[in-house]
């Protein structure tokens, strides 16, 4: 915004502190003249009795004559006093202010590594330098995290392009080879790529928080999804055991039952080679609600769970099967509960595996109007 230009706050100050000291003098050199003109004339007629009355004017007078350029003399030197020492006390009070002006150019033109700092006890501008500092701690964590999925999503898309781009090369160069197999490969690679690139519209849906808010129950989302994975989870070797208890919040409907769907199918997905198990459960605190997914599977350690909620990060590298995902499960949601202002709280099993829990606000409950009948 462009603003036309005006004086600065350390002049505004300057001033403030002049003017607020030019009346305080004026105040006070009045109220010595009133002094003295109540004591003066009282004096002068008890020390000479025979003085007659019109001669009290003149020593009015000549004190007015006395007084009057030392008064100047003071509103003068208050007025330099108050300038110089008002620029000075101006100066160094908005001295952090300046610091503060200083790191806000520097990441406006990028630099978003550096901060105040500022030193000192606890007041106003320490407050507002230490705000922020964390908005550019935070700032720079969420810039670096863009760049990495904007560099990881490339290296994803690129690949299945780049196989398909290979599978056509190949059929195009040797006709004699089999049509059947380029096409299911092919077939297989584009039904990546789709996927892929679904996951990447509903991240950005997510975060952007465009979507309509409804009661809704997690525990028939539960159902919902444990069902629909039910053959991949028997094709696994894998035992799915549902619990709980009704469990309303507000939120996307078709938000939270992908949150569930994704959480249950990473758990069977990343589980034992055979006979696992996996537990979803769900419940109501007082403030919230409570989604719990813990499998059984290869131990992992708490470096390695604090990764996973990473876009295009597999707790066991990257898979080649044909449920492995495109890396964005649990990234979708985290997205999805924090846009939804829930907790993820990821914990490695003792005896091997993942806990996942998702805490949501609760549904308020409805209240209905009191009539009289």
């Amino acid at each position: 915004m462009d603003r036309a230009p005006g004086l600065s706050v350390r002049l505004k100050l300057t001033l403030s502190y002049a003017g607020f000291l030019m009346p305080a003098g004026i105040l006070l050199l009045a109220a010595v003249w009133v002094f003295l003109l109540r004591y003066v004339p009282d004096r002068a007629l008890i020390v000479s009795a025979d003085t007659p009355l019109h001669g009290v004017f003149p020593i009015r007078s000549n004190l007015l004559r006395v007084f009057a350029p030392r008064a100047a003399a003071v509103l003068a030197f208050l007025l330099v006093f108050g300038l110089g020492g008002g620029w000075i006390l101006a100066g160094r009070m908005l001295a952090p202010l300046t610091r503060i002006t200083d790191a806000t150019r520097r990441a406006t033109s990028g630099s978003l590594s550096h901060r105040i700092r500022l030193p000192g006890r606890k007041d106003e501008f320490r407050e507002l330098a230490d705000a922020f500092d964390a908005m550019l701690a935070r700032l720079e964590a969420h810039v670096a995290e863009q760049r990495r999925f904007a560099a990881n999503a490339s290296h994803e898309l690129r690949t299945p392009l780049a196989i398909s781009k290979a599978l056509l090369d190949v059929a195009r160069t040797d006709p004699h080879h089999d049509a059947g197999e380029v096409i299911d490969r092919l077939h297989a690679v584009n039904t990546r790529a789709i996927h892929l690139t679904e996951a990447l519209l509903l991240l950005s849906r997510a975060e952007q928080r465009s979507f309509t808010r409804e009661p809704v129950d997690l525990s028939l989302l539960v159902e919902e999804a444990t069902e629909t994975l039910l053959p991949l989870a028997e094709k696994h070797g894998v035992t799915l055991e549902t619990s709980g208890d009704i469990t309303p919040t507000i939120g996307s409907q078709a938000l939270l039952l992908q949150l569930t769907t994704n959480l249950v199918h990473n758990a069977i997905v990343h589980n034992l080679p055979e006979q696992g198990t996996v537990w979803v459960n769900t419940g109501v605190r007082p403030k919230t609600v409570v989604l719990t997914v813990e499998n059984t599977g290869e131990k992992l350690t708490p470096e390695l769970v604090s990764t996973l909620t990473e876009p295009f990060r597999r707790g066991t590298e990257r898979l080649h099967t044909d449920h492995a995902g495109v890396g964005l499960g649990l990234a979708i949601v985290k997205t999805i509960t924090r846009a939804h202002d829930g907790t993820l709280t990821l914990t490695p099993r003792s005896a091997g595996g993942l806990l996942v829990t998702v805490e949501l606000p609760v549904e308020p409950p409805t209240t209905t109007p009191h009539t009289d009948g």
